[in-house]
């Protein structure tokens, strides 16, 4: 029990610090000489860069030690907003980015969930696994939502004071920086018990510390990829610069709009567990995320903000129902002593699909300010149907 506190407790830090950054990253990279064009470049860079530091991390982390590997990732995150908040060179930010644990979109990256994931599935039963995952998912909507609302009523309260904008966000990076710190410290307290089983020595690991189940982990890691791609076009980041250029409001005003959405998103997210258990993982990720991208779709027709907060937290509340039941059936469907590796490719895929279409969508917003929901909408839901084809009929075993 004290394990799962210690993770709880760490993940609801690190989202706090995730939703903050989300409202001031873009608006920031813009005060500081950065275009449009360039905010999307770098966005991409920080989830690629994600991406390789996952792949490593979270492919040894079941040989070398899970708890090793998160407290390494922790010091990459405190690294990266220390420089994010004091450089405005852009080589050195860009390096940082690649490097670092940077999150622009308000939601997991880095190798954190991944090994977190393997680690409570060593902890508690199957059978209660995905209300776990639930409970673990609405911490941090929660804690995403409160950091938002944080972020941007700091950055316009200091502002208010007289201070200027590029300071009020350094205090953002400064704090992120911080919270990195803090949940290393959180790492250091894990037992023994999070650890990965003893591996057979006849086992031979294949690429990536997957074995049995590369299939499988390769299938719905091209999945997976595809969903982040759509996903990436309106990253919390840019979904914040997006209220910014589309109605004119402020810091807070966007704090507050993502914090509304966020908490929508954690509560719902409860219910998912509930709805798996009747109908099925499989099905319950699909039948709660197709209605979503379709009102994804309808936020930018929205004349007045009022209706476009409106459609946005409608698709907030049934959007994130997926993530639990995907993080619990990945981990379900693979060899124990995949799981670490299992969900870090699975994560690592969705990384480097979500930090191609960043990039897109700064262009595309030069041009069109729909375009990005539309295209993340319409590919979403190519993403549901694929999923729903290939993988009805593989079952975890709580269901078989």
């Amino acid at each position: 029990m004290k394990d799962t506190h210690l993770l709880a407790a760490a993940r609801i830090v690190r989202m706090v610090a995730y939703g903050a950054l989300s409202v001031i990253l873009a608006l920031y990279l813009a005060v500081i000489g950065f275009s449009d064009r360039e905010i999307g470049l770098i966005l991409s860079l920080t989830l690629l860069g994600d991406a390789v530091v996952s792949l490593w991390l979270t492919n040894v982390a079941d040989r070398l030690g899970r708890r090793r590997m998160l407290v390494v990732g922790s010091w990459l995150m405190a690294g990266a907003g220390l420089v994010f908040a004091f450089s405005r060179d852009p080589w050195l930010l860009t390096i940082a980015a690649i490097v670092g644990v940077i999150s622009p979109t308000g939601k997991e990256i880095g190798p954190f969930l991944s090994i977190e994931q393997a680690a409570l599935t060593e902890i508690v039963p199957p059978a209660r696994r995905t209300h776990v995952f639930a409970w673990y998912q609405v911490f941090a909507s929660i804690a995403s939502a409160v950091g938002a609302l944080a972020g941007g009523v700091m950055a316009a309260w200091w502002q208010a004071r007289g201070h200027s904008a590029i300071s009020a966000y350094q205090i953002v990076l400064v704090l992120y920086a911080a919270a990195g710190v803090a949940i290393g410290v959180l790492f250091l307290r894990l037992s023994d018990r999070v650890e990965a089983p003893a591996v057979d020595a006849g086992v031979i690991r294949r690429a990536f510390g997957l074995h049995r189940s590369r299939g499988v982990v390769v299938k719905l890691s091209a999945l997976f990829a595809l969903d982040s791609f759509a996903g990436g076009f309106i990253v919390q980041s840019l979904l914040a610069y997006w209220f910014h250029l589309r109605f004119g409001v402020d810091e807070a005003t966007i704090g507050a709009i993502l914090f509304g959405a966020n908490l929508v998103a954690g509560l719902t997210a409860l219910s998912a567990a509930w709805l798996a258990s009747r109908i099925g993982l499989v099905n319950t990720m699909v039948v709660t995320h197709l209605p979503s991208n379709v009102l994804l779709c309808l936020v930018p027709l929205m004349p007045t903000l009022p209706l476009a907060i409106v459609v946005l937290i409608l698709r907030f509340s049934i959007s994130q129902m997926d993530v639990p039941t995907r993080q619990s059936y990945t981990v379900a469907v693979v060899a124990p002593d995949e799981r670490s590796a299992a969900a870090g490719v699975t994560t690592i895929a969705r990384s480097i699909g979500a930090a191609l279409s960043p990039v897109i969508a700064g262009a595309l917003l030069t041009t069109s300010l729909a375009a990005p929901f539309y295209l993340a909408g319409g590919l979403k839901i190519v993403y549901d149907l694929l999923l729903f084809r290939g993988f009805r009929t593989l079952r975890p075993p709580e269901e078989s």
